[in-house]
């Protein structure tokens, strides 16, 4: 049977789990209103995962094995993830400009207008923070996560370590 008061001390002595547990409910609750959003949008298909991938592919286009290491993955799982998007209308194959034997892998209109929506998305979802939270105490917040953030970059290879 388990104690309920234990568990209430346990979660009110702000044991070090907490903070992990916090960021990621703060960030989930973030991508998850997102997607409702991109899928109202014409995106239902959309996947955390693809905003990483169509990051990787870049407004340049990018070949597979290029995406596959800024994901922070097998060359073999890029070009699964690319298959998946090239499906969706996201991205498409081209030949490389600069070597007509290599492809690469360029966003569609159709990506192109998933990362803009991403974007818009993303600023009115950090609006809603904001009325919330109180802007000065969301910028107080964003700079302290900048702080603590290790290398002060952001990864693109975020979904290949979470998931590997």
């Amino acid at each position: 049977m388990v104690d309920e008061k234990k568990v209430n001390q346990v979660v009110e002595s702000r044991n070090g789990f907490e903070l992990p547990l916090l960021l990621f409910a703060g960030f989930r609750s973030i991508i998850d209103a997102l997607h409702r959003d991109l899928a109202e949008h014409g995106h239902p298909e959309t996947r955390p995962a693809y905003g990483f991938a169509l990051q990787a592919v870049g407004r340049d286009g990018a070949a597979i094995s290029d995406i596959g290491r800024r994901l922070g993955v097998s060359k073999q799982a890029a070009g699964k993830t690319v298959e998946k998007l090239e499906a969706l209308g996201y991205v498409e194959r081209a030949p490389d400009p600069a070597d007509g034997r290599r492809t690469r892998i360029r966003l569609t209109p159709h990506g192109v207008d998933l990362l803009a929506r991403s974007a818009e998305g993303f600023d009115r979802l950090r609006a809603d923070w904001a009325r919330t939270l109180g802007e000065e105490r969301l910028a107080a917040l964003e700079q302290d996560l900048r702080t603590m953030a290790t290398g002060g970059a952001f990864r693109l290879d975020a979904a290949g370590w979470f998931t590997g």
